[in-house]
């Protein structure tokens, strides 16, 4: 095998406008016609991209002290509930929260039209937000009651944190009853009336490194429009899947908690979402840039969307186990066979907004405006020996 390429040598190449970076869906055209030998050498980065619901997503905000000051207990912005046990003016909201005043789904299926999702999107976009705290008052923090209205920029502090995101693969939904489902895969019709998928198959991030050896604390990354990091792995992140020959989980696997400043952040990458009888979210642009490090490097980021392998599952639980498995080639034609029958497919992830994010991670770093983040510790699951050194 050749040398190993090394972050401290792909990020000079950057500062001189050298590197020769590409997206993953460019990636693979070159290793299916060049062979990853080859493709070690011509490229240095592959940028990937995701754009879709991400419910386990939010924001920390420190709203700044009042005069006299108060040690907030309860918090709404717009009317849904932040979480305010943390400190005097820290916060931290749900996308998943909803108003104070929903419906729910008391008139199913419920409409979901407000929540923590939207609020930051609302925040990102400029736009004013109502907020209200109330205090039980102590001797240092006196005040118990503030309302007023407030923009982003009035913030001390905003910085989206997002436990899990980014999913390494997912599954197929389809529902085997005589009902309508509203689940987080989006409405269901009966009988396999329609198969909804997720992620963006060879354009994923976690997919085109998937034993993570690039990955982890203090990778940089594409968050929200802005310049964000992956702090930790992601809640329910589970490297143990059983994976096909290239190395791509069957089901889903790995996750990332990221974080990044708020006030650099863009609406068209933060985008609040009503799911219909299920909730309210946020849509969330995420892209990682891949440093090719050696040709196995440059073979994992080869993958097609033949090549990923999906479980379709049934969400009305008549059976538990997958009814069988289909590759991201097949949901992106528009029909899957599923149990003789054909079925449509629908994407919940926007594949035209994730090749977006790949140009334009691979223009900051082609114009020096995007290093890489060399990572202080791998992902669980990751080689250890495979860390660019």
């Amino acid at each position: 095998m050749s040398r190993k390429k090394t972050y401290e040598e792909i990020n000079e190449k950057i500062r001189q406008g050298k590197v020769i970076v590409v997206t993953a869906e460019e990636m693979t055209e070159i290793v299916r016609k060049k062979g990853e030998a080859e493709a070690f050498r011509m490229v240095d980065v592959v940028t990937t991209g995701t754009f879709g619901i991400m419910c386990s997503s939010g924001a920390f905000i420190n709203f700044g002290h009042t005069n006299p000051p108060i040690k907030a207990h309860r918090v709404w912005l717009n009317d849904v509930p932040a979480y305010a046990g943390l400190a005097a003016v820290d916060i931290y909201i749900g996308a998943t929260e909803p108003t104070v005043n929903d419906p729910l789904n008391k008139v199913h299926p419920g409409l979901f039209e407000y929540g923590g999702g939207h609020v930051i999107h609302d925040l990102v976009s400029g736009k004013p937000v109502r907020l209200k705290a109330e205090a039980y008052g102590t001797d240092c923090y006196p005040n118990k009651f503030i309302e007023k209205t407030v923009y982003l920029k009035d913030f001390v502090n905003a910085i989206l944190c997002n436990p899990r995101n980014a999913y390494q693969n997912y599954n197929c939904a389809v529902n085997l009853s005589s009902k309508t489902l509203y689940t987080y895969m989006g409405v269901l019709k009966p009988k396999l009336g329609n198969a909804n998928y997720s992620t963006s198959g060879a354009l994923s991030p976690l997919i085109n490194d998937p034993y993570y050896r690039t990955i982890g604390i203090g990778t940089r990354i594409f968050l929200g429009g802005a310049q964000g990091y992956v702090v930790w792995h992601g809640t329910q992140h589970n490297p143990r899947i059983p994976r096909n020959e290239r190395g791509i989980p069957r089901a889903p696997a790995g996750t990332l908690m990221v974080v990044g400043d708020l006030k650099k952040m863009s609406p068209r990458w933060l985008v609040g979402i009503s799911m219909l009888g299920y909730g309210c979210s946020l849509a969330v642009g995420i892209g990682l840039a891949i440093p090719v490090l050696d040709e196995e490097m440059a073979y994992y980021t080869g993958v097609g969307d033949e090549d990923i392998i999906v479980p379709v599952r049934d969400y009305s639980f008549t059976e538990t186990e997958p009814l069988g498995e289909v590759s991201y080639a097949e949901l992106k034609g528009g029909v899957i066979k599923i149990r003789g029958r054909e079925v449509p497919t629908v994407p919940l992830s926007s594949y035209v907004r994730a090749k977006e994010i790949a140009e334009t991670l691979k223009k900051w770093i082609k114009e020096g405006e995007f290093l890489l983040g060399k990572p202080q510790e791998l992902l669980p699951g990751a080689p250890v020996e495979s860390n660019g050194d």
